[in-house]
């Protein structure tokens, strides 16, 4: 069983608390990429970011200093979001990070796939940018079924707790016999169930730190979770689709 997660968009440098245990699978490819955008003026990367003035100018300067082999942070404590801070890396035990690193994947725009341990250094880059000037016009061309098959080499079942946008590089391209579990974190409302950006992405990564704290090996395993109100719902669920309700009268996550 393998798990895919976004990245985020804010990342940080820390060279110190964690060493990486390699780099990341398909740098050749990254490298390319970095090519692409140090050919690019600053306006170029600026659309292609589409940011505000102020982190298309930090960003623009780091793409001109980029080297993939240096000052490398781990991946898992380079991204900031709340997924990352809800799973809480900097405090797994030695037996959690293991677990990690042979059953968490990061989808990326720049990296394609890491493991948590890989080393890479901030970039920005969405799955969903437009590449003027690019040998492909997307990210989901240029990554084509590279991350599926690569993937589909390490697991024959995998849970999906990404954003759409980073799912879509993996639905539709695995190969027969590779199961790809769904799983919703949702809120009923006049009957119907929706789900709730920001406390769905909690969820994500507080769902990643409960398998590792339980050495979860199958998708069943995770039917146990119940962090910040929510509960299994059978009824709703499928094999290959989890779903996991709000419940109205617990407390709100904080």
């Amino acid at each position: 069983m393998r798990f895919i997660i976004s990245p985020a968009k804010k990342m940080n440098v820390d060279t110190d608390s964690f060493a990486p245990q390699g780099l990341p699978r398909f740098l050749d490819k990254a490298e390319t990429l970095k090519t692409y955008l140090q050919g690019l003026s600053y306006e170029e990367c600026k659309a292609l970011w589409k940011c505000n003035d102020q982190l298309a100018q930090l960003n623009f300067d780091r793409v001109q200093r980029m080297d993939l082999h240096r000052a490398l942070t781990p991946a898992l404590f380079a991204y900031e979001g709340l997924q990352y801070q809800y799973m809480a890396p900097s405090v797994f035990t030695q037996q959690e990070l293991d677990y990690v690193q042979e059953h968490l994947r990061i989808l990326s725009g720049f990296y394609g796939l890491l493991k948590p341990l890989d080393g890479i250094v901030p970039y920005r880059l969405e799955m969903q940018a437009k590449l003027a000037g690019f040998s492909h016009k997307t990210l989901y061309d240029y990554w084509g079924g590279a991350l599926a098959d690569a993937l589909a080499a390490e697991t024959d079942c995998i849970v999906d707790l990404a954003s759409k946008e980073y799912s879509r590089c993996v639905q539709g391209r695995l190969p027969a016999g590779v199961r790809l579990v769904k799983v919703t974190f949702g809120q009923l409302s006049g009957g119907k169930l929706t789900e709730k950006a920001t406390l769905a992405k909690m969820a994500r990564g507080a769902m990643v730190r409960y398998a590792a704290e339980h050495g979860c090996q199958a998708p069943q395993q995770l039917t146990g979770f119940d962090r910040f109100g929510f509960v299994f719902d059978p009824q709703r669920s499928s094999p290959d689709h989890l779903v996991f309700v709000l419940d109205p009268d617990a407390p709100q996550a904080q």
